[in-house]
Parts: structure tokens; sequence; C-alpha cells
């Protein structure tokens, strides 16, 4: 099995444990009052989340921490429907 980055794991646990309950990231964004850029960011592996933030998300994905830091399923999690018209983190035209 191929090693992958912790935060790219983490990333990628967070969006599969997200899709599995049919929330967008601007759905978890608003739950957790992250903006959905930073979402982004945290499923990318591009940000690393203080405890702090780890805490809020476990308690939006309504799971303990520690399901945070189980071994992602290395499929690409598919995408959650966007059930509101409203935007986080985005420009309007």
């Amino acid at each position: 099995m191929k090693k992958i980055a912790p935060r790219i794991a983490l990333g990628l646990r967070i969006k599969e444990l997200r899709v599995a309950r049919g929330m967008t990231q601007e759905e978890l964004a608003d739950r957790t009052g992250f903006f959905r850029t930073y979402m982004s960011r945290l499923e990318t592996g591009a940000a690393n989340p203080t405890f702090d933030a780890l805490l809020v998300l476990a308690t939006a994905l309504d799971v303990q921490p520690a399901a945070l830091f189980e071994q992602p399923e290395m499929g690409s999690p598919k995408r959650a429907r966007a059930t509101t018209g409203s935007s986080r983190g985005r420009v309007s035209k």
C-alpha cells in the first residue's frame, strides 16, 4: 500500500466523512463557521488545521475526533450535491 502524506490523508478522510453524510463543502463550512475556501484547502491537504479546528470538524461531522485519523479509502469520494443556493467563499458575478 502506498504511503500518503498525513495532511493529504486527513483531507481525504474529512472529504470522505463529509460526502458520506451528503454534505457539500459549503454546508460543512456553515456547520463549522469556517470559510468554504478553507474547507477546500483542508480537503486537499493544503491547510494544516489546529487541534481546535479538528475538534470543530469532528463535532460538525458528528464523529469522535479519532475518526478523522482513520485511514481513508484510496478512491476519491463522490461529490455531494448542494441543497442551498448560498455560497461561502465564492465571488458573485
